[in-house]
């Protein structure tokens, strides 16, 4: 019998996770990295899985790998805890791992920003690399924004794989913060250097990508909204590499 292992890192996620967790519950094993949570996370985790584990948090790419080298199963899901897999989904995955004809698998994710699915700008195409054979995958070590690869042959799904990401612009702009701030050191980490200049350019340039070249006009508001916040997180991220935290600095 082909099984599944679901991977997922979890902090304070109590408000989607359940629904995230009820969408995989027919998977062989999910296993549960922890890394501090202080709302109900971990107890309605207990209600779908005991394997879960409480770690330190040493950035995205290192805290899934190590969720990664806990799975036993033959294919392998990480999953976001604001990710829910459609009805369709779920079937066509476990169609998929019984009859395979690919490494790995791109998924569709379809993100809601504020109540409405997002067509268009930078959300609205999403494929995002995720289902994949034991052995065959491992992100990269990136504190955000890390990067799965799959050696071998990679094909697409077409069913959504739905993402409640931002509910409210609150959360939008505290990940903003959070991310411009762990994009910059990544960059700095890597060598890069930045500008005033370089932030302006790169922060337009995001505007126009996600709100004209992407179409994220045709989203009305939310569209424009989002482009916006999108080249703030950019604009923010150089800005950052100018002028790096303490933090940074040590």
């Amino acid at each position: 019998m082909t099984t599944l292992s679901i991977t997922m890192i979890v902090k304070n996620s109590e408000k989607h996770i359940r629904q995230s967790l009820e969408s995989v519950k027919w998977a062989n094993e999910i296993i549960i990295l922890d890394s501090g949570s202080t709302d109900n996370t971990v107890a309605i985790c207990r209600e779908y899985t005991d394997k879960i584990f409480e770690t330190d948090w040493p950035g995205f790419g290192i805290q899934k790998n190590r969720a990664l080298q806990k799975a036993i199963c033959e294919w392998v899901l990480p999953l976001d805890a604001d990710e829910v897999l459609s009805d369709e989904l779920q079937q066509e995955i476990q169609q998929t791992i019984k009859n395979p004809d690919a490494d790995g698998y791109y998924l569709n994710r379809r993100s809601f920003f504020c109540g409405k699915l997002i067509r268009f700008g930078d959300w609205g195409n999403d494929q995002i690399l995720r289902l994949f054979k034991r052995g065959k995958g491992q992100f990269d070590n990136a504190p955000v924004h890390e990067s799965l690869q799959v050696s071998g042959t990679i094909r697409h799904l077409k069913s959504p794989l739905w993402h409640h990401t931002a509910d409210d612009l609150e959360i939008v702009i505290t990940k903003n913060n959070r991310y411009s701030s762990l994009g910059a050191e990544k960059k700095l980490s890597q060598g890069k250097k930045s500008s005033l200049t370089s932030a302006i350019i790169h922060g337009l340039f995001a505007f126009l990508r996600s709100y004209i070249f992407k179409l994220g006009l045709l989203d009305g508001k939310r569209g424009f909204i989002l482009a916006v916040l999108i080249a703030e997180a950019t604009y923010y991220r150089y800005l950052k590499m100018l002028y790096p935290s303490k933090k940074d600095k040590e």
